[in-house]
């Protein structure tokens, strides 16, 4: 089975680093993963917040466009988000979702996503 799950959420002041890291398990040894962060506020819907793609490529959302960085340890199957510059409405709970696209070109789509890890909780004051 495959499994997800993330870690280094926590409360940080605004101007703050955190790094969060997703540890998926399970994963058939192939390279054509694409594995996301998103992340759900209370009340709101969740939201896309970085991905990378199978080649290296990476998107972010325009919020965290130059504060936050995806990179991934394909060896270990391990996905981190390094999250700068914190600001309080980077509070929300972040999850870790992957799904195989066969090398193509990922998506921010929820319904895309296979598997979820449980999330993390990141607050931010």
């Amino acid at each position: 089975d495959v499994q997800l799950v993330e870690s280094g959420g926590g409360s940080a002041q605004a101007g703050d680093s955190l790094t969060l890291s997703c540890a998926a398990s399970g994963l058939a040894d192939h390279i054509g993963y694409c594995m996301g962060w998103f992340r759900q506020a209370p009340g709101q819907a969740r939201e896309g917040v970085a991905r990378r793609d199978s080649d290296g490529r990476t998107s972010y959302a325009d919020s965290v466009k130059g504060r936050f960085t995806i990179s991934q340890d394909n060896a270990s199957k391990t996905v981190v988000l390094q999250m700068n510059s914190l600001e309080p409405e980077d509070t929300a709970m972040y999850y870790c979702g992957v799904y195989d696209a066969y090398g193509g070109r990922c998506s921010f789509r929820e319904d895309f996503y296979d598997y979820w890890g449980p999330g993390t909780q990141v607050t931010v004051s």
